[in-house]
């Protein structure tokens, strides 16, 4: 790809400074500049990482096309008609802006090839010097998988458990060493678990969760707590290297009153959902957004919950959202929750705990549970 269409077409035949760190680059949030095309990021990532493409999804395509027929010079050709002077001056000044931030960054592409040779040698030119990630993309994806495996290996795992609202994430967050799993996938884990905005990929919550873990084992952590979780938090997908590590883990079973988990899925349920809603759609589409997402979690669980319960807890639902639109008042929400609690979710995580019985090691309120992890 050159600035000139009529100029000659060259492309560095071996890259300037590369980085073959994959881990330090991890531990550190080392900043990615990823210019893959938009398609190819969406589908998976890294934490630390930013879009700025060479190429858009559509010249990606037609240079994929010419390549297959042509060979890569004609590919690259192609990619100098498309990608004019004044574009490729627009997307210089995209990577600029990213290595002016970002200093200690670093660029790659999905092999560390030629689209990382020919992105590094343009900010040469513009006087800028970014190492590009030796591998790309697939190195480091394929890094963070392997040590998935030895993290799995290495540490040992206790999970959380109990009954919906008994305030596991809370005693998550208390613990230290862990790894907020519903916080990493967006979503809370129930089927009301949705937060609003969108989940992450599978594959950018595998490499996040992958991330964490090893920052834990850098710093020091042989032992992890996790909250018990399915196979699927929301429509992400635990990794099955994780899942099946976390199936022979000893359990803590969290304990508290129903009054308080009530309260519990209340703040988590009510204002804290409304604010997610509201920031992101406005005060009345939000509201509306909210009330939807509630009246379609509770319509998915209707064929299990059973006719009789799914209407009973309509109309308990209705008439709160009712009253929270029209007067500002959220008490009714506590018979609908403890309804949902007692008829739905209490039966449901029973059964599946009796599945586990053999694995619990401790049952406790927050403070007694903390207490014997100190111990530990």
């Amino acid at each position: 790809m050159s600035p000139t269409k009529d100029a000659p077409v060259t492309v560095p035949q071996q890259p300037g400074r590369t980085i073959e760190d994959y881990r330090a680059l991890f531990l550190s949030d080392t900043p990615l500049l990823d210019v893959r095309a938009p398609v190819e990021f969406i589908k998976g990532s890294f934490p630390s990482s930013i879009n700025r493409p060479l190429m858009t999804d559509d010249e990606r395509h037609l240079v994929g096309i010419r390549y297959k027929q042509a060979g890569q010079q004609q590919a690259i050709s192609l990619g100098a008609d498309l990608v004019t002077p004044e574009l490729r001056q627009q997307r210089v000044a995209a990577w600029a802006e990213f290595a002016a931030k970002n200093p200690h960054g670093a660029l790659y592409c999905f092999r560390g090839g030629l689209r990382s040779r020919i992105t590094q040698q343009w900010l040469v030119e513009a006087g800028i010097d970014l190492p590009l990630v030796s591998g790309g993309y697939k190195a480091l994806r394929t890094f963070l998988i392997e040590s998935l495996v030895s993290l799995c290996d290495s540490l040992k795992f206790t999970l959380i458990g109990g009954r919906t609202g008994n305030g596991k994430t809370l005693l998550i967050r208390r613990l230290g060493s862990t790894v907020d799993l519903e916080g990493v996938a967006n979503h809370r884990g129930s089927s009301f678990g949705g937060m609003a905005a969108a989940q992450p990929s599978n594959i950018d919550f595998e490499n996040a969760v992958t991330i964490e873990l090893m920052k834990l084992e850098e710093a020091g952590s042989k032992q992890v707590y996790l909250e018990d979780e399915a196979r699927l938090i929301g429509r992400v997908c635990l990794p099955d290297t994780l899942r099946l590590a976390m199936q022979d883990a000893p359990m803590l079973i969290l304990e508290c009153d129903m009054q308080q988990r009530i309260i519990n899925c209340f703040d988590d349920y009510v204002p804290d959902l409304l604010a997610r809603y509201q920031a992101l759609q406005g005060n009345e589409a939000g509201f509306n957004g909210y009330a939807e997402h509630h009246r379609s979690s509770l319509s998915r669980i209707k064929k299990r919950f059973g006719q009789e319960n799914y209407l009973r807890a309509l109309q308990l639902l209705d008439h709160a959202l009712q009253l929270h639109r029209t007067h500002g008042d959220t008490t009714a929400y506590g018979d609908f929750i403890e309804v949902m609690l007692r008829e739905y979710y209490d039966p449901m995580y029973d059964y599946q705990l009796s599945k586990k019985l053999q694995r619990v090691v401790m049952k406790g309120g927050a403070d007694e549970l903390l207490e014997w992890t100190a111990k530990q």
